[in-house]
């Protein structure tokens, strides 16, 4: 494939929600621009954007994917991104990668949560965008319905471009506003036919929802739309252009994505009017710069994709925002700090790999086994340093222990995992220091599902999955004095050790150590001794097991031996005398409690207030933040946030999101309270 000039290349994401037709939808385009010679099937696993073998096995989407054609002298990368939730950070990935969004929206079902989402990520970037309504060849389809519901969201800029003509109850035509021609579809053959709506008048309005779109981008247009003059064809398109473009205008397209029917006008459309990569500002030593696509330009490319397979290697996905990434080019890793030599560059069709020589500004290619250029990272050259704008990288709510079904994996498990969490962004891997578990988070339980799944496939490491622990703490209540005395005759040199310590509560982190022993009772020498077995006595309270806090030990009064007394003497009557005194100071279990903001639709704010009561929340406050949304303010013990993520999206169907942060210990319930030390007993 032959390298284009920026004006000649488009960059197209394929967003939306989930089950909607996307990647049908690239199978027809990417068939009509001649790029394969049949329609590849989901259901089948043949398609060219799904490729990896668990989206084969589960027969959706789980990340993006790239595949590049040659149309009408230009090139257009589409980028198939994922529509379920759990895979959010392929549908960030393809919006950072494109130029312009094309949201998928089903005839039959109408406007779905995730194409409002990508709509408004979409926008977030200053995209132009697109709305297709898919699968028309459905007896069940509705396009006014599914079009009145998009105009109902999203207002007047939403214009009608290639529409159904409606006979005999059936889609009979395509009708394109820009030519004012109807076409009859054999799969993807058409035939211009005449337009003979069975509702005129319905047809007349939304041709008129049209030409008043078209009239409102410029000022030329409107004087001869409201003169009563024709539009033209050019009027037309040029209006289009306008509007896509600075986003005045959101196009709709009627067409089926399973038979391909009209999949040929909207590929005309993204050829002749939707817009080339545009300029983007980065920061150059902390100033910023206007990043114009051009291959004259400073070098700046950002890794958008990163793909992490032990067999064919680590492959980075990149667009060049500015200047060109040639093989070979040794570029500077903004973001780490390191020279990157350019190996083996190439143009990825799906899972084929093409060989390019160089990648021009403007286009998208990969880099193979680049160990450093990761999701995010920006490459320049080294005199003049670029950071670009990295990819969105949604935040992961989802947590669960992993633990090894084969002993003495955890070091596989550490290694395949990291790997994995480069692959995705979206997912986090840590090892609790406390509770000596394992960790991996996420957005949901699919993408832990498909993360464990590559992990025995890619890596042969084996797993189960169980709820994280908690990492309770203990403290008390009441002030006591406790006496720990050690006294050991082995022959020789005995142990001696004899203190007497007051335990009280105190407001610190751990163990707060005191002494006001008078006349010598205990030489001042062995205090540290007595301090030091406090301490690690600490890690582990009386009741559960679980590491202390706020405990203020005061030392005041002993004995010690001039001959058997020692360091380690001191050390075991320390320990002594904590269990004792604990055990008498009314000890208790204090839980963490973390402090909650959750976003949410106003119509489920009532249930979510109600959800986070059921899990001994405490609702703050409530502000209202724009679009229809709540930010609800909540502080919720971690205990009970382990469905927190997934109850969420049910209630707000996947439109509410949340953060937390830890705030606190707090004293635990009495009755939760001995579940946790019942268990401790029996593990």
């Amino acid at each position: 494939m032959k390298n284009y000039d920026a004006k000649d290349i488009r960059n197209i994401v394929l967003a939306g929600h989930a089950s909607k037709g996307k990647t049908t939808l690239a199978e027809a385009l990417l068939s009509c621009a001649g790029a394969t010679e049949r329609f590849g099937k989901v259901a089948d696993g043949t398609t060219v954007m799904d490729y990896d073998a668990e989206e084969k096995k589960r027969g959706v989407s789980i990340s993006s994917a790239v595949a590049p054609v040659e149309y009408k002298n230009k090139k257009i990368n589409f980028i198939d991104t994922p529509g379920l939730f759990d895979f959010e950070e392929g549908a960030a990935e393809g919006i950072r990668a494109a130029d312009t969004a094309i949201i998928v929206v089903s005839s039959r079902t109408g406007l779905a949560v995730g194409a409002e989402k990508a709509f408004k990520n979409a926008g977030s970037r200053n995209m132009a965008r697109i709305f297709v309504t898919t699968k028309m060849d459905d007896e069940r389809a509705d396009f006014y319905k599914a079009f009145n519901g998009i105009v109902a969201k999203f207002g007047t800029m939403v214009c009608p471009v290639v529409v159904p003509v409606i006979s005999g109850g059936k889609v009979a035509a395509y009708y394109n506003m820009l030519t004012g021609k109807a076409f009859s579809y054999n799969g993807t053959k058409a035939t211009e036919v005449a337009c003979t709506p069975d509702d005129q008048a319905r047809f007349d309005a939304i041709t008129e929802v049209f030409n008043e779109a078209i009239a409102g981008t410029d000022e030329e247009i409107m004087e001869k739309y409201f003169s009563g003059e024709e539009l033209t064809a050019e009027d037309k398109i040029k209006g289009v252009r306008i509007g896509l473009a600075d986003g005045t205008i959101i196009p709709v397209f009627a067409l089926s994505g399973i038979t391909g029917e009209a999949c040929d006008q909207l590929l005309d459309f993204i050829a002749e009017a939707c817009p080339a990569p545009k300029s983007e500002y980065a920061i150059c030593n902390d100033e910023p710069i206007e990043l114009v696509p051009d291959v004259n330009g400073p070098l700046a490319a950002i890794c958008f994709k990163t793909v992490a397979d032990p067999f064919i290697g680590k492959l980075s996905f990149f667009k060049v925002l500015s200047g060109k990434l040639a093989q070979g080019t040794v570029a500077y890793n903004a973001n780490k700090g390191t020279d990157e030599r350019m190996g083996k560059i190439v143009t990825m069709f799906g899972a084929k790999q093409m060989d390019a020589s160089e990648i021009p500004a403007g286009d998208i290619g990969a880099v193979v086994k680049l160990s450093n250029f990761n999701t995010g990272d920006t490459l320049c050259a080294a005199d003049k340093i670029i950071k670009a704008d990295g990819v969105a990288v949604p935040n992961a709510t989802y947590t669960m222990a992993v633990n090894a079904v084969k002993k003495g994996d955890e070091e596989k498990i550490a290694s395949g995992l990291s790997r994995l969490c480069e692959e995705d962004p979206s997912l986090r891997f840590t090892t609790n220091n406390e509770t000596h578990q394992q960790l991996i988070s996420g957005l949901g339980e699919q993408q832990i599902d498909v993360a464990i799944a590559k992990l025995k496939s890619k890596f042969s490491v084996d797993v189960t999955l169980s709820v994280p622990k908690v990492a309770y703490r203990e403290t008390i209540t009441t002030k006591v004095s406790a006496q720990g005395r050690h006294k050991k005759q082995s022959g020789g040199h005995g142990q001696f050790g004899d203190v007497h310590i007051e335990f009280e509560p105190c407001d610190c982190e751990r163990l707060e150590f005191a002494e006001r022993v008078v006349g010598g009772a205990v030489p001042k020498n062995f205090f540290p001794a007595v301090e030091k077995g406090l301490n690690e006595c600490m890690d582990r309270g009386v009741l559960a097991g679980y590491p202390m806090v706020g405990v203020k030990a005061t030392l005041y009064d002993g004995s010690y031996h001039p001959v058997d007394s020692s360091e380690m003497s001191f050390k075991m009557a320390a320990s002594l005398a904590f269990k004792e005194g604990i055990s008498k100071a009314s000890p208790i279990i204090l839980e963490p409690i973390s402090t909650v903001k959750t976003l949410c639709n106003d119509d489920a704010m009532g249930d979510v207030i109600g959800d986070i009561n059921k899990r001994r929340g405490r609702v703050l406050g409530m502000t209202p933040v724009g679009d229809g949304m709540q930010e609800i303010l909540a502080e919720i013990p971690d205990a009970e946030m382990a469905t927190f993520s997934t109850s969420m999206r049910q209630i707000t169907q996947g439109r509410g999101s949340f953060t937390m942060e830890f705030a606190r210990y707090e004293r635990c319930p009495e009755h939760i309270a001995q579940k946790i030390i019942e268990e401790s007993s029996v593990e």
